[in-house]
């Protein structure tokens, strides 16, 4: 991953990145190429290793008890939004 510090010279992105909502924010081109900004402080990651065999890459995620608790509370938590609506918010 690639590390640009941006710095308060460059006033419009400077802006941008200090608006990014802990949401996340969607950034479209004009051509329809989409990103997403999450403040790093808002991203979360669990580390399962390293394996070559899906397997067990399955079963360490499965074992992962820290991270199924995170899942867990992110499926009890807030409101739902069906698939299509998603889609239509993003244009798609």
């Amino acid at each position: 991953m690639n590390v640009i510090t941006i710095p308060q010279s460059e006033l419009f992105i400077y802006n941008l990145l200090k608006n990014v909502s802990d949401e996340g924010t969607v950034l479209r081109t004009t051509k329809g190429k989409q990103f997403v900004l999450f403040p790093f402080e808002a991203w979360q990651s669990f580390d399962v290793g390293n394996h070559d065999n899906f397997e067990s890459e399955v079963k360490a995620t499965a074992e992962h008890k820290d991270l199924m608790t995170f899942l867990a509370s992110r499926r009890s938590h807030g409101k739902r939004i069906p698939l299509a609506d998603v889609k239509s918010m993003l244009d798609l």
